[in-house]
């Protein structure tokens, strides 16, 4: 780390310009390159600097997003390129090939965030976001413009790449699916990629040599979804493939079929919950999956503000190291107790709206 003398013999450390988050950039056009721009023209950003975002104090009552409303956005999205592909297997008699099956299915990926993207502005606009009486959300750093872009399209890009290397099969269509063994992968996914993550992350946060590859990550202290993979290089890598590889391998050991469309299904699950979970938005809601009801038996199921206090209190010491449930921070004793979302404050009568298109 660069330092300054001070005093003579002291030293005091200077502030490394890339751990800036200060944001500047949306309100001055004249320095925008090609990757400023294209911000603009997929529409992406996590909110429009012409529209108010509502401010709530800590008391006031969180609204209530049911399961069933997540669940079905997500479902519906994923069988989209599904029913695409079924369609024209269907009227030519043949499958698509591998480099047909990874364009179809990459182009799907991006086309499905960037929706997810800007249904989590407009939820923005109209609840507000947590802490927002005291602070607003971070934006893309004026330092990570192209970083942030870099990791947006490595996700969507190396994971269906990954899936369809692995596990897709010409011999198979769309129309195989086990549904009966999907209802069961969807929950487990969840679980098992859970565990493999929490130990991952609490990992980085504990051992000081991994630690350095996990601190750009929390740079931000209200993160907005376009943060999700903001980090070093090191940990995006295993962000995006050694994660999601571990769980895809473990499942299989379990004896579960996780053919192609069936591992394409649960990434769908896990990206909503990624996106959802760094958008900090003041709604309850727990990740799409199958088994939320035996979760909250238990109390163990996420909320968005859960992940939201292990950014805006945790550092290199931290808690709720889950992203897709807390039941490994519940087993192993890390869990932050919530500040706005508390059971008594939620308000499960003025339901939110997550509309599908």
């Amino acid at each position: 780390m660069d330092t300054t003398q001070s005093g003579g013999t002291n030293t005091v450390p200077k502030a490394n310009p890339k751990d800036s988050m200060k944001s500047t950039w949306r309100h001055d056009r004249s320095h925008w390159t090609f990757h400023h721009r294209l911000y603009d023209i997929l529409d992406i950003l996590p909110d429009s600097l012409d529209r108010e975002v509502p401010v709530h104090s800590k008391e006031d009552k969180v609204p209530y997003v049911p399961d069933w409303q997540m669940n079905r956005w997500v479902m519906v999205h994923a069988a989209i390129p599904l029913v695409i592909h079924q369609v024209y297997a269907t009227y030519t008699g043949r499958n698509l090939g591998p480099i047909a099956a990874s364009v179809l299915y990459t182009i799907a990926f991006k086309l499905i965030a960037i929706h997810e993207l800007h249904m989590l502005r407009e939820l923005g606009h109209q609840y507000g976001f947590f802490d927002g009486d005291k602070h607003e959300r971070d934006s893309v750093p004026d330092v990570g413009v192209k970083k942030v872009l870099r990791s947006l399209v490595s996700t969507s890009t190396f994971r269906p790449l990954m899936t369809v290397f692995l596990s897709y099969r010409t011999s198979q269509t769309p129309s195989t699916i086990s549904w009966v063994w999907l209802f069961i992968e969807i929950g487990l996914y969840g679980v098992v990629l859970d565990f493999w993550f929490y130990w991952y992350h609490r990992l980085m946060h504990d051992v000081s040599s991994l630690w350095k590859y996990h601190r750009t990550h929390h740079l931000t202290k209200h993160p907005n979804p376009l943060l999700t993979l903001y980090a070093d290089t090191e940990q995006e890598i295993f962000d995006i493939a050694g994660i999601p590889l571990l769980t895809f391998v473990s499942l299989r050991l379990m004896g579960l079929p996780m053919g192609f469309y069936d591992w394409w299904i649960c990434h769908q699950f896990v990206v909503f919950a990624e996106l959802a979970g760094h958008s900090g938005l003041r709604i309850h809601a727990t990740p799409p999956s199958t088994v939320s009801w035996l979760l909250r038996l238990f109390d163990a199921e996420l909320v968005i503000e859960d992940h939201d206090l292990h950014h805006r209190k945790g550092w290199k010491k931290s808690y709720n190291y889950g992203k897709q449930t807390r039941l490994w921070d519940r087993i192993f004793g890390t869990c932050h107790e919530r500040i706005e979302d508390l059971k008594e404050n939620v308000d499960y009568v003025n339901t939110v709206s997550m509309p599908v298109f």
